[in-house]
């Protein structure tokens, strides 16, 4: 992949991604290859971007779910959840050294951007 200059990367949501994610954004830098990562913690270890499910939104939601199941609700009768809230960061610094330029109007709708 680091050979080709068109290569790219999306690193979906896995145990085995999560557990290795310095590994995997060291490599995609040290390999000059653009990634896109599920979850904000691997662009603060140095990853380019991500855009995935704001997991403590998420987890807020299970707490509710197990809140109305203590107080006797029938966990079938529950209606089925879906995500409604993403986050998107960007690493600046990353960019830079990958030489990808980031226009001005996504880094506006960044949650957060890492200089």
């Amino acid at each position: 992949m680091g050979q080709d200059p068109q290569a790219s990367l999306i690193v979906l949501p896995d145990i085995s991604s999560t557990t290795n994610r310095v590994l995997i954004t060291s490599v995609a830098a040290r390999h000059r290859v653009v990634a896109v990562y599920w979850d904000g913690i691997f662009v603060r270890e140095g990853g380019l971007v991500s855009y995935g499910v704001d997991l403590n939104d998420l987890q807020r939601g299970a707490a509710s779910y197990v809140d109305r199941i203590l107080k006797g609700a029938t966990p079938a009768d529950l209606a089925t959840q879906l995500p409604t809230k993403f986050e998107f960061v960007v690493n600046l610094k990353t960019a830079k050294a990958l030489g990808v330029t980031i226009p001005p109007s996504v880094i506006a709708t960044a949650d957060e951007v890492i200089e």
